[in-house]
């Protein structure tokens, strides 16, 4: 006989996923433990097990799944070669319409002209600001940056300067970060002056440039053409911006309200690091292998870390450690922890002292 996590380690689906098997009537263990309410598998429910997380893998419906495994055993495996070429043809005709609709979308931006949304290349940008707040902004946003070799527009942080005000925004897709800063708020500092403008700066150059930052001398950020250079007092670094257009996040961050919910971040920060944790599934929308934390909310304003067996319809999955660089970015003992609508939503965290900083984290499905 095979533990749950005995099962879960041989045959390549998760606990949580055997968990949800078992509840569909899928995969129901050879026995559980009537005290403690342990699963314990046959050894031949193993063979099961690793079908099964093909047929995972591969998006077969669970309708469709139940009928394999019932016939994967059998003495006339027709049926279950049938499921699996239907299946075959529905992923290859999926496939096929895809493939039209990508090449409309391509054939769509190659005559698509919209300088809304292009980063323009101009002469020269100048901007004069506070060190310690350029640093705080830049604390604020790295942990987000993308490092995907495929989207190299990702692998950089913005910096959208308007007028009086500079935005600083990093995402890696799944999560988002955003700082806000104003210039020319104090003698030290002056504003652009100029129409909008927005340049991608690569993740090695910011942090050579978070590297200077430090004293209280005032920092200069000067674009020109294609060099970003920053100056402070006697300390130089530039480099190449990057070649990209960032999204146009105002759109990804323009979120119905929510419920808002204050935390004290050292005691939210302990109970993900000792609370309980699942590990995300292949095929779940993410980067692959990783803890996952479930948050449930109270009538009281709690927000709590809970099992599995605890987690109601209102519950929010989370990547623990992108929840975690949230928290230590954000450097704060108390934030705003704001629920979306539905689970599907992103979650924000926000500083009670500054609603233009902020960070959102796309939730992971916890229907499995």
């Amino acid at each position: 006989m095979r533990s749950i996590g005995e099962m879960a380690r041989d045959s390549g689906l998760g606990v949580s996923a055997l968990r949800f098997y078992d509840r569909a009537g899928v995969l129901v263990p050879d026995r559980v433990d009537p005290a403690s309410g342990y699963r314990w598998y046959a050894p031949e429910q193993l063979d099961e097990a690793r079908v099964l997380a093909r047929l995972r893998r591969a998006g077969m419906p669970l309708a469709d799944i139940r009928l394999v495994l019932a016939g994967w055993s059998g003495a006339d495996p027709a049926l279950v070669r049938r499921l699996l070429q239907a299946h075959l043809r529905r992923l290859e005709a999926g496939l096929t319409e895809a493939r039209i609709e990508f090449s409309t979308l391509r054939a769509l931006l190659d005559h698509r002209e919209n300088p809304m949304t292009a980063s323009p290349r101009t002469d020269t940008v100048r901007l004069s600001l506070g060190s310690t707040e350029l640093a705080g902004a830049i604390d604020a946003v790295r942990f987000a940056v993308g490092k995907d070799p495929e989207l190299p527009m990702l692998g950089g942080v913005l910096f959208d300067v308007d007028g009086d005000t500079l935005h600083v925004v990093a995402t890696d897709r799944y999560r988002m970060a955003v700082a806000r800063m104003a210039s020319g708020s104090d003698p030290a500092s002056a504003g652009h002056g100029g129409p909008r403008e927005q340049v991608v700066v690569p993740a090695p150059l910011v942090d050579a440039m978070r590297a200077l930052l430090g004293g209280d001398e005032p920092a200069g950020f000067a674009v020109e053409t294609d060099r970003v250079t920053l100056e402070a007092g006697e300390r130089q670094v530039s480099g190449q911006r990057l070649a990209h257009d960032f999204p146009d996040y105002r759109r990804l961050v323009q979120l119905p309200a929510g419920r808002r919910f204050v935390v004290d971040v050292p005691a939210l920060r302990e109970a993900l690091e000792t609370g309980p944790v699942r590990t995300a599934e292949a095929g779940e929308p993410g980067p692959s292998a990783r803890d996952v934390s479930v948050l449930a909310t109270t009538d009281d304003g709690t927000v709590t870390v809970v099992g599995d067996g605890d987690a109601d319809g209102n519950s929010v999955g989370v990547d623990r450690g992108f929840l975690l660089d949230a928290l230590a970015a954000a450097d704060r003992d108390r934030l705003v922890l704001e629920f979306g609508a539905a689970p599907t939503a992103p979650l924000a965290i926000r500083r009670t002292d500054d609603e233009g900083t902020f960070s959102l984290l796309m939730p992971v499905r916890l229907d499995h």
